[in-house]
């Protein structure tokens, strides 16, 4: 295909099978059809092919959903990777080609025509020669393009063109061997704009040669363009791994292609090596790189059960995992498959532009013969008549008008891929420029969704507070509950320097807490009120996640990492102190204030005496607070909707300044909410994480789906934030209009240069060659406008100066 035409005739021929209907992509050559099942795929290509294009189905690794691909009469369009890849090299070459063989023959007409001091005896008949070549095998692609069209009853831009050469060579050949031009002296000025000349002395060889030129040049460097600007889809299908070590029930090793790994199955990943598919490690720890995934550039360490992503990079050590998704189901695989399935679509400004660009060209022939009469009619010159109507054939380019959006559609998609945002299509594109309200979750939105430390207050007397954080990290060594391990990790964080200690009997009380001896200390962990001295028999390790071991255990915490609840701290978790215990003034602050917080508290006790009061719960992210200025900022409106309780509920929405609150929610409260800000005139997005909000993403204008959430959020989402990072919401938001803005620019410049054009070659002010020169440079200009997007960055981070909230919860 070659222009917006092409485009309008491909999607009329498979619109006209019942119940079919198709969206033909220019810039990428690839339709996609929905079809019913009574009609084959074999019976599509059939369709494309009578149309007198050529067609294939692309490889299923290529594209999941099995588009057609129509292409030039040429050949097919490349696929992605494998053999298509190949045959891509192999066009580009022959293009690149036949354009340095035109340009060498063409160059000496054009000087020899536009520099009259240079036209020596005789030199009309040199550019004779080396335009014949250039005239019929230089413009070759576009004559059988123009006749295959004709076969079918179809114009295009290459009948244009075809004409276009055909008229200039052929009255140049008249004109030498019968109107005289051949004369021997023979002088001709080149003029920008052409005026009535001398009658059949009047040759028209460097239209001939530069218009075929200019046509190939402007359509290499637009091909390299739009080349380009799929450079993150071709990225993300070369993460695909290739082959894989499996690992069998006996041990052993074997490698087999990736496409045969089966969820279930085990195999190796070795340092260097990509992760194959999805999975959970079962033995190893190790550090991975997920940026060509995510974009994240820190490293994620993982270790048994944690999860892997496939297409990650194994930094550290040997990594044994256990597939839990392969092929299609993978994250790589919808996020390709959602990058494809955004460039495939079309933005309602570009649907009216390829309808436009269906009449176009007939009008356009329409307009060439009657300007010819007209010029003829009127007295003037045959040269002067045939010089008008070629400019208008050649200037009237439709190419421009259909690359004004899907160049743009590629750069956007592939850009917003690499910054972490997966943009399902055009109508997400246009919904999110327009965006007005955005309903936030909380846990695994704006929180991190895992128990945090997030305050140690120490007795003034005492060993300090980093001393008794080091033996309550040592004691809590032993636990596998989520409290305890949230308080090894902030003891490793705060005390880098320094290695815990060992533990010696080490007990365990499910819902009560920890106790061991560390450096000859008693040291106990535990819910206030609550007394270990006389603690159950000893519980082992205290390693089993299953026997509620750890302080505070049975404060009713996820430790999946609260992808479907909030973390809550039960009734019975921080009870009022024990009337036997007293506190230091200082600690019983901490203790209230972290109470009132809804927050869960323990107590470290060292030889009996409290040390220590620690506060846990689900933080807020650190990029929250910027998420939420920047939406505000781009005039949109933030909604909290949650279903925990209401004072963890404003206590968020104060720390971000959220106004509107609903507290308490259902998933069905939610998909309700969704409902009443729609009907109130609001452009609504809901931006979750978890299965509850699919109802509500489902419901919205628009569904914004964090990438770490559930797949029932993502499937119902229009949006997905691959990093997880909230702040990627803003960055959708402002990409969205950027690159609205830039689809308008284009149609604007579309529009507006063949308005322009087209009359002035009419009225005989714009020469043949000038017009082809300006018909390809409309075309680069609006890929050019659209490759900006490829560079295009994000507003600088701004650091917030703000600090961090803590909060339990009980669910969203």
């Amino acid at each position: 295909m070659t222009c917006a035409a092409c485009v309008n005739r491909v999607e009329k021929k498979l619109g006209r099978l019942l119940g079919v209907s198709a969206t033909v992509n220019l810039a990428t050559g690839r339709a996609r059809v929905h079809h019913p099942p009574d009609i084959p795929p074999d019976e599509l290509v059939a369709v494309v092919v009578k149309a007198g294009y050529t067609a294939e189905l692309p490889p299923p690794a290529a594209s999941p959903a099995s588009p057609v691909s129509p292409a030039s009469p040429t050949g097919p369009e490349p696929e992605p990777q494998g053999a298509g890849t190949e045959r891509e090299a192999t066009e580009r070459y022959a293009e690149r080609q036949r354009l340095l063989v035109t340009a060498a023959l063409s160059l000496p007409v054009l000087v020899l025509s536009m520099v009259p001091a240079w036209q020596f005896r005789n030199w009309q008949w040199l550019c004779f020669v080396l335009t014949a070549p250039v005239a019929v095998w230089g413009a070759w692609p576009f004559h059988r393009r123009a006749l295959r069209g004709l076969r079918h009853g179809a114009a295009t831009m290459d009948t244009l063109v075809s004409l276009g050469v055909a008229a200039s060579f052929s009255w140049s050949v008249y004109a030498l061997f019968l109107g005289g031009a051949g004369e021997p002296g023979m002088r001709m000025a080149f003029e920008v704009l052409p005026s009535a000349g001398d009658g059949a002395h009047h040759v028209y060889l460097e239209a001939a040669v530069g218009v075929p030129l200019s046509v190939l040049a402007g359509r290499f460097l637009e091909s390299r363009a739009r080349h380009g600007t799929g450079a993150a889809l071709r990225s993300l299908a070369s993460l695909a791994v290739k082959d894989v070590a499996v690992r069998d029930a006996d041990g052993t090793e074997r490698r087999i292609p990736a496409g045969r790994l089966r969820v279930g199955q085990e195999f190796v990943v070795r340092p260097g090596e990509r992760v194959a598919t999805d999975g959970v490690v079962v033995a190893g720890a190790s550090a991975l790189d997920l940026s060509l995934v995510t974009g994240e550039s820190e490293p994620v360490e993982v270790g048994p059960g944690g999860a892997v992503v496939g297409a990650a990079v194994n930094a550290g050590g040997l990594l044994t995992v256990r597939a839990t998704a392969v092929g299609a189901d993978t994250q790589l695989a919808r996020i390709t498959r959602m990058v494809t399935e955004a460039q495939a679509g079309k933005a309602r400004a570009q649907r009216l532009a390829d309808a436009a660009a269906g009449v176009f060209v007939p009008v356009v022939l329409t307009l060439a013969v009657t300007v010819l009469g007209f010029w003829l009619g009127a007295g003037a010159a045959p040269e002067a008549a045939i010089t008008a109507s070629v400019a208008v054939l050649v200037v009237a380019c439709p190419c421009a008008l259909g690359l004004a959006t899907p160049t743009a559609l590629l750069a956007a998609t592939g850009r917003g891929a690499r910054l972490g945002v997966l943009i399902s299509g055009p109508r997400a594109l246009e919904t999110l420029r327009r965006v007005d309200t955005v309903v936030l979750d909380k846990t695994g939105t704006l929180t991190t969704g895992h128990m945090t430390v997030t305050d140690v207050t120490a007795a003034s007397e005492g060993p300090g507070r980093d001393a008794v954080l080091r033996l309550a990290a040592a004691v809590e060594g032993g636990s596998e509950h989520p409290l305890g391990r949230a308080v090894v990790a902030y003891a490793r964080k705060e005390l880098t320097a320094e290695q815990l200690p060992q533990v010696t009997d080490f007990r365990a009380t499910p819902g009560r807490g920890v106790r061991g001896v560390v450096e000859g200390r008693e040291v106990e962990v535990c819910s206030p009120g609550t007394d270990l001295g006389g603690s159950v028999p000893d519980s082992g390790s205290g390693s089993d996640p299953g026997s509620g071991s750890g302080a505070g255990a049975g404060a009713g915490t996820n430790p999946s990492g609260a992808q479907d609840a909030d973390l809550e701290a039960a009734p019975d978790a921080a009870p009022d102190a024990d009337p036997g215990t007293v506190l230091p003034d200082v600690l019983g602050r901490a203790l209230a204030e972290a109470e009132s917080a809804a927050r869960t508290v323990v107590l470290v006790r060292v030889d009996g005496v409290v040390r220590a009061v620690v506060a846990v719960g689900d933080v807020l992210r650190p990029e929250s607070y910027r998420a939420v200025d920047r939406l505000r900022r781009l005039g949109v409106r933030p909604v909290l909707a949650t279903g925990d309780r209401p004072a963890v509920a404003h206590a968020v929405a104060a720390e971000l300044g959220i106004d509107e609150v609903h507290a308490g929610c259902t998933p069905q409260d939610k998909a309700a909410l969704v409902g009443r800000l729609r009907a109130a005139g609001r452009r609504v997005a809901v931006l979750g994480d978890g299965v509850n909000d699919a109802a509500a993403l489902a419901r919205a204008d628009l569904g914004i789906a964090m990438g770490c959430g559930s797949d029932a959020a993502i499937g119902a989402a229009d949006v997905t934030l691959v990093t997880g990072d909230i702040g990627a919401a803003a960055v959708a938001v402002r990409l969205a209009r950027r690159t609205l803005a830039t689809i308008r620019t284009n149609l604007v410049w579309a529009f507006g240069y063949n308005a322009l054009a087209v009359p002035l070659a009419a009225v005989g002010r714009l020469g043949p060659m000038t017009a082809a020169v300006a018909m390809s440079l409309s075309s680069l200009l609006v890929v050019g406008n659209s490759l900006r997007l490829r560079t295009w960055e994000p507003a600088p981070r701004a650091a917030t100066g703000r600090g961090r909230a803590s909060l339990g919860g009980r669910g969203r």
